[in-house]
């Protein structure tokens, strides 16, 4: 006999289960976050250091221009390493609560396929054509879904490429715009 408070009761348990899933990942991504905004504040803290005691050791203003122009580039090196890991993280973390909604949507549709079946052999005679009208619109829903999945996978990937090769030559006028200034 078929009983849909267990179906539904199911169908909760995976959904905690799900949220666990997605509250994990939120921490261990947060951690990461954390973890990458303390390295690159230690390392800012000895730069500066660094930076005081080298211009503190100037002796002469054509040293002091050429001091300048040296810290302007290491800072700018360092904040676009900071920018790329930043990135890096981000699209990382991206790609795993995409693989967890992936999980979560693949889990829902098996579900609620399961209850459909089950409910579908329990109606009441004559209820087929309800029956049917339910599971062609859930197979549409799902359809579509998959379809917009496909799409945002392919705009994200445009995105990320072009992201890269921004980053790509933004990281190598700055090289070349270094070099000009020590020649």
């Amino acid at each position: 006999m078929y009983n849909a408070v267990e179906e539904l009761a199911e169908l909760n348990r995976t959904h905690v289960a799900q949220a666990g899933k997605a509250a994990s990942l939120a921490i261990e991504n947060a951690e990461k976050l954390a973890k990458m905004h303390l390295v690159a504040a230690k390392a800012a803290v000895v730069q500066g250091v660094e930076n005081a005691q080298a211009v503190a050791a100037v002796k002469e203003m054509p040293e002091l221009l050429a001091l300048r122009a040296k810290l302007a580039e290491s800072s700018l090196q360092a904040a676009m390493t900071y920018s790329k890991d930043l990135y890096e993280l981000a699209s990382e973390a991206q790609a795993q609560y995409a693989a967890l909604a992936e999980d979560a949507w693949a889990d829902y549709t098996k579900g609620v396929a399961a209850w459909v079946d089950k409910a579908s052999k329990a109606a009441p005679v004559g209820s087929e054509a309800a029956v049917n009208a339910f599971k062609s619109t859930f197979s549409a829903s799902t359809a579509a879904f998959d379809q917009f999945s496909k799409a945002t996978k392919e705009v994200v990937n445009l995105a990320d490429a072009g992201v890269r090769a921004a980053a790509a030559k933004a990281t190598r006028s700055a090289g070349a715009a270094a070099s000009r200034r020590a020649a």
